[in-house]
């Protein structure tokens, strides 16, 4: 079915599972307003769940093969939430059997009726969990929503880049300082967006700065602001990039360029969440979240006394690196793509495709400036293309650069199974009867694997 691009109006069925009949009657002719569908035992119910989706079940405990007890009608509650958690489940008890009553509302149900049945408690019951369930799922969809928009920007189908943007999901309704690691164009300050946006602070500014791009004698200015008068120029009162991402993200691109002296001033900053513009003597709270980014490996500036491992820690709470796009499998061809049809609409192009030849280039070229040189790459590729098709020669990329060919299946096959044997023979001692064992094939199978891989069988030396 194709979609349509609209929220679904959640289910507002209500399933009522009670094994005398009479009383099921009864309750679904007196329920006529609401869109009942009915049920008799632990079987019926399941099927009747699958089918008719119900937002509210009302479940009696007492189902057979157990009408006097409660053990079928708990064995039904947990496995209606095991299906769907999200449904109200209503459990009907008379007051003798409160207490397995109250049972059933710690493993999950949402209320409790006492028999003998009053409908209009009843009615108001469910209406009260429907009601419930439509906020529950209006707000899952918005959440939903909410994430896809947020890492809409980020093309990527590899294992690596798809790692990243699960861990930026996962960190960023927390608290914590991120830092983004990787090299230039690989789409950190995208990745930083997204972290903010998934977050509780997504309705306050994130506000960029780029540490390599501002001047040492300026950067202090344009993060913590300035007081009039407090050097020449300064002409009126000045806030800074830290103040205005209050209640918001503060982004510090390339936070491996910002001056030691500024780093002191960044750290006592992180420490007590107070800053004093230049010029000033006043302490203003702020209250601002942390993300940064750096090409560069603050180990090795931290080493050289670039950089200040106290500030590494505080920015650090949670790494996450941002792979290369060599190292990202599939994900040239399909950023390629995407770009092209980008640049073809903004440009009035009919550009659709690419050749052969073309798509062979883009996967496997190494791409050192990554996504960013690859977007560059396409937008002169539409523009230079004369028919409806992007060539190599539209690409214009550098053979020095590019994969002599693209690995056929044989070769990308034993590959693999020359690692695979290597490996085994290291964890066994090269005891070929055991590597065999862990690689799940005979003995004589791995001697003819090594030969044709041409590995010799390693003997220990004896001194």
């Amino acid at each position: 079915m194709a979609n349509t691009g609209k929220i679904l109006e959640p289910s507002q069925s209500v399933l009522i599972v009670e094994d005398d009949s009479g009383l099921r009657s009864q309750m679904r002719w007196a329920l006529s307003d609401l869109d009942v569908h009915v049920a008799e035992d632990r079987k019926s119910a399941l099927a009747a769940l699958r089918k008719v989706d119900p937002c509210v079940v009302v479940l009696d405990l007492g189902l057979p093969p157990d009408p006097n007890g409660a053990s079928e009608g708990l064995a039904a509650l947990e496995a209606i939430l095991s299906f769907k958690p999200s449904a109200k489940v209503i459990i009907a008890s008379g007051n003798e059997d409160r207490a397995n009553a109250l049972k059933a509302v710690n493993l999950g149900a949402y209320d409790f009726y006492p028999k003998p049945v009053d409908i209009d408690v009843l009615h108001l019951i469910i209406e009260r969990a429907k009601r419930l369930y439509g906020l529950e799922e209006e707000n899952r969809l918005l959440s939903q929503e909410k994430r896809e928009t947020a890492l809409s920007g980020i093309i990527a189908a590899s294992t690596e880049m798809l790692e990243a943007c699960r861990m930026a999901e996962r960190i960023a309704p927390s608290e914590v300082s991120v830092l983004l690691t990787g090299e230039s164009g690989t789409g950190k300050e995208l990745l930083a967006r997204a972290v903010h946006e998934l977050s509780s602070r997504n309705r306050f500014p994130f506000i960029a700065i780029n540490c390599a791009a501002i001047p040492e004698n300026l950067l202090e200015s344009e993060l913590f602001g300035h007081e009039k008068g407090a050097f020449t120029g300064a002409i009126k009162q000045t806030i800074g990039k830290i103040e205005h991402a209050g209640k918001g993200t503060l982004f510090l691109d390339e936070v491996g360029d910002m001056p030691l002296a500024l780093q002191a001033k960044m750290l006592r900053f992180l420490q007590d969440r107070t800053i004093e513009r230049v010029g000033g003597r006043t302490q203003i709270n702020v209250d601002v979240r942390i993300i940064s980014a750096t090409n560069q490996v603050l180990d090795t500036l931290i080493e050289q006394g670039r950089f200040r491992d106290d500030l590494f820690y505080r920015l650090n709470e949670v790494g996450i690196h941002v792979p290369p796009l060599r190292q990202r499998d599939g994900d040239s061809a399909l950023l390629a793509k995407y770009f092209m049809g980008k640049y073809s609409e903004g440009l009035g192009k009919k550009v659709k495709g690419f050749t052969t030849d073309a798509l062979a280039s883009i996967t496997g070229y190494n791409w050192p400036g990554n996504v960013r040189e690859l977007e560059n790459r396409m937008k002169r590729a539409v523009v230079l293309a004369e028919g409806n098709m992007i060539t190599a020669a539209d690409l214009d990329l550098n053979s020095t650069d590019t994969v002599a060919s693209f690995p056929s299946l044989k070769q990308v096959r034993e590959r693999a199974e020359r690692e695979a044997v290597v490996r085994a023979m290291a964890i066994v001692n090269n005891n070929v009867s055991s590597a065999a064992k862990l690689l799940g094939i005979s003995r004589p199978t791995l001697y003819q694997l090594m030969q044709n891989l041409d590995i010799r069988e390693k003997k220990d030396s004896k001194n």
